[in-house]
């Protein structure tokens, strides 16, 4: 059966690496004068449970309340696990309405198809941007080459809601290679920076999204200090994805599953421990950050609404086929 990586188990492969990260550009840390630290408000810890067809995730955002996560609504660690031949699980055709889903894998192969005519496969540092908008079918699924070998599979999944006006948009999909990341440094090159989506100091990521968001894979070697400047009117979050360490000028402890909000102010601290886990010996974190919305919100299932009315008519509309077709599958070739 597939199983849940431990510290004792398989080898990790980060994303996008580098051969000298002293090469690329710098983020300059926020200076003394005029910038506010922000405190952690909050660590949780992030339960496990399965998705779609049963493939194991984490519920980084569970417990915490959503005035915190806004413009957030959800977020999925698929992962890290290791499949055995026939194993590997996706998620069955199924609807969405109302936000934006955000798939980024770190390790392992996804292939993403929808009813708009949208998908691709991505891979180790590739994301997937579905703006669901006004509504589509999609589906995602290993490809049939790791169904039959297995493998190991870590990624994650968020969910970005869309302001009311924006909830009625034509779907839209982006593929972003791996390749088009930004990538940058610390002052002193501790800390591999991966700029998925929105600006940081000079530096702007591929990502093109219609709620103001950062997104930002980073990867800190062991006794390495992260200090970034962020936006005040952006809240501020960090997911630990492998790695020990802790966070803000308290020095907070924090480690892998675990989510840390932080208050308001202009810069953001994390700093990894100086010993690390033998099968990844880096601190890995998601760090997020976005403009509230601060609408009324009303989300079952697949569907995030303002109302539950519009809720109830997503509902309707996906039942009288509204929200697009399955595709027919290709016959296969003689």
């Amino acid at each position: 059966m597939c199983n849940y990586i431990t510290p004792s188990g398989s080898r990790r492969v980060p994303a996008i690496t580098v051969e000298n990260i002293l090469a690329l550009p710098r983020v300059t840390a926020p200076s003394g004068d005029g910038s506010i630290e922000r405190t952690v408000k909050s660590i949780t810890t992030a339960p496990r449970g399965f998705e779609g067809e049963g493939f194991p995730v984490r519920r980084a955002f569970q417990g915490v309340d959503m005035g915190d996560l806004d413009p957030f609504i959800h977020l999925d660690q698929m992962g890290e696990v290791e499949y055995a031949p026939g194993e590997p699980k996706g998620t069955p055709w199924h609807p969405h309405r109302g936000f934006e889903t955000v798939t980024y894998i770190i390790d392992g192969i996804m292939e993403h198809q929808d009813s708009e005519g949208g998908g691709g496969v991505i891979t180790n540092g590739d994301t997937q941007w579905m703006t669901a908008g006004s509504g589509l079918l999609h589906k995602e699924a290993p490809p049939e080459h790791l169904v039959m070998s297995g493998g190991l599979f870590h990624g994650f999944q968020l969910w970005v809601n869309l302001p009311k006006a924006d909830k009625w948009l034509p779907p839209r999909y982006q593929d972003l290679r791996g390749g088009e990341t930004t990538l940058l440094t610390t002052p002193d090159g501790g800390t591999l920076l991966r700029l998925i989506a929105g600006r940081l100091g000079d530096h702007q990521g591929p990502g093109d999204t219609h709620t103001p968001i950062m997104m930002i894979h980073a990867t800190l070697q062991p006794g390495a200090r992260l200090r970034l400047p962020w936006r005040p009117d952006f809240n501020a979050l960090a997911y630990v994805l492998n790695g020990r360490g802790s966070a803000g000028t308290e020095a907070r402890p924090v480690e892998s599953g675990q989510l840390v909000v932080y208050g308001p102010g202009t810069a953001i601290t994390l700093t990894a421990n100086e010993s690390q886990e033998t099968r990844s010996p880096a601190m890995d974190v998601l760090l997020l950050g976005g403009l509230p919305i601060r609408e009324p919100i009303a989300w079952y299932g697949p569907f995030v609404m303002n109302t539950r009315a519009e809720l109830i008519q997503a509902f309707e509309d996906f039942e009288a086929g509204k929200l697009g077709r399955i595709p027919h599958a290709p016959l296969p070739e003689q």
